[in-house]
């Protein structure tokens, strides 16, 4: 069972809520809480529920069955505007004939405020998002960035208890949308607002989040901080959505104990993993191994709690701070590894050396289910003729050198 539920008393509760659309199950029958002031992200592919989850909160669409709960209170009969919840679209819905400061007084001027009570409220609001030179501009005269920064704005004047936010920078280039995700997550941390976020990009969501939500076909996969979701997945769609790793499907060839190994073509070996209730020898499993737990050495280690496979070099990438190498077994198994690109002994493909592919039993993550639609995992069985007959000139005993 999936662990939906909020540390603290809850601020807002879903429970059990689920959508259809004719025969089309859009959320199906999903529970999580989440407590005053928490930042969390419901993160997954398109289609996988987190929107449509976001709309009935926010009163746009009402639920099929189940109840959404804001302080203990039901709230499916209230209108939108009557849950006092603030929302911020994907493409940004600006009145253009209006300037910033009426944008951002709307809310207010609906709610019949004073003219007083609004020109302050807008003014704080303009000091937060730091818009107050652009107050008279148009929307038109703004840059994208300024134009979410109106619409943020807005969406809190009127203090919400719940402010919703449906994919708000998707539409911005990536240096713009890595400024906002500053912005937002300092704007939290100022003002303490309860914020459901919804985006589908896993690097905003480890960035902005306390706790994210993995959605996949309208159910909730795994509720947890980033650093539950990467170093400890339910299975093998959130390791998968959650970071790029290697998987490979392998025969278990033994058991002992808490352990397991893995038959891999080429190794006499093979791969040693941590063992889950259901392996059995002669059973397929799933392995998974993150890239930055990955090393390359041309000594053999002399270890027996690391995984260790003969290699070559197949490419290497250098993304700015990081270096990415793709190696490929004797087999014609590929993985992936990162590694800081200040890191000593750069490898180049064209060196053509061989290195021992090295990591940490307990550093491989295994799954007894998984789906091939989703993951496209590698079969280490698919290369056993390979494996039979390998080029001996490819395979070379490696110098001593270590490397990284």
């Amino acid at each position: 069972m999936v662990s939906t539920s909020a540390k603290g008393s809850p601020m807002l509760e879903i429970q059990g809520i689920s959508r259809h659309f004719g025969s089309t199950v859009a959320v199906d029958g999903i529970d999580i809480s989440v407590e005053q002031g928490e930042f969390l992200t419901l993160l997954g592919p398109s289609g996988s529920g987190k929107s449509t989850t976001l709309y009935m909160v926010a009163g746009f669409d009402a639920p099929s069955a189940g109840d959404i709960r804001l302080r203990g209170d039901s709230i499916l009969g209230m209108s939108p505007n009557e849950r006092n919840v603030g929302m911020v679209f994907q493409r940004y819905s600006l009145f253009p004939h209006m300037n910033v400061r009426e944008n951002i007084g709307f809310p207010l001027s609906v709610r019949k405020k004073s003219r007083r009570e609004i020109d302050v409220c807008v003014d704080e609001m303009l000091e937060l998002v730091q818009l107050r030179q652009f107050a008279d501009r148009k929307p038109s005269e703004l840059s994208g960035g300024q134009q979410q920064r109106v619409a943020l704005a807005r969406a809190l004047v009127y203090e919400p208890q719940i402010l919703l936010m449906d994919e708000p920078l998707s539409a911005l280039d990536r240096k713009l949308r890595e400024e906002l995700q500053q912005q937002i997550r300092a704007l939290h941390a100022r003002i303490q607002t309860t914020i459901i976020y919804v985006t589908h990009d896993q690097d905003e969501a480890l960035h902005l989040s306390d706790r994210i939500a993995v959605f996949n076909h309208g159910r909730i996969a795994q509720v947890g901080s980033g650093e539950e979701l990467y170093g400890q997945p339910n299975d093998s769609f959130v390791a998968s959505f959650i970071g790029a790793s290697t998987f490979v499907v392998a025969q278990v060839n033994a058991v002992d104990g808490d352990l397991a190994r893995l038959d891999i073509p080429g190794s006499d070996r093979g791969v040693i993993v941590p063992r889950t209730d259901a392996m059995r020898e002669g059973v397929e499993v799933l392995f998974m191994v993150r890239p930055e737990r990955l090393r390359l050495s041309q000594e053999m280690p002399d270890s027996d709690n690391e995984n260790i496979l003969r290699v070559k070099v197949t490419e290497s990438v250098f993304l700015g701070d990081s270096m990415t190498y793709r190696v490929e077994t004797q087999s014609g198994l590929e993985f992936r590894i990162k590694r800081a690109a200040a890191a000593p002994g750069r490898i180049r493909p064209e060196d053509s050396s061989h290195y021992y592919l090295c990591w940490a039993v307990e550093d491989t993550h295994c799954f007894d289910s998984w789906s091939e639609n989703e993951i496209q995992p590698q079969h280490a069985n698919s290369h056993c003729d390979i494996a039979e007959h390998p080029k001996k000139s490819e395979f070379e005993e490696p110098s001593s050198e270590a490397v990284g």
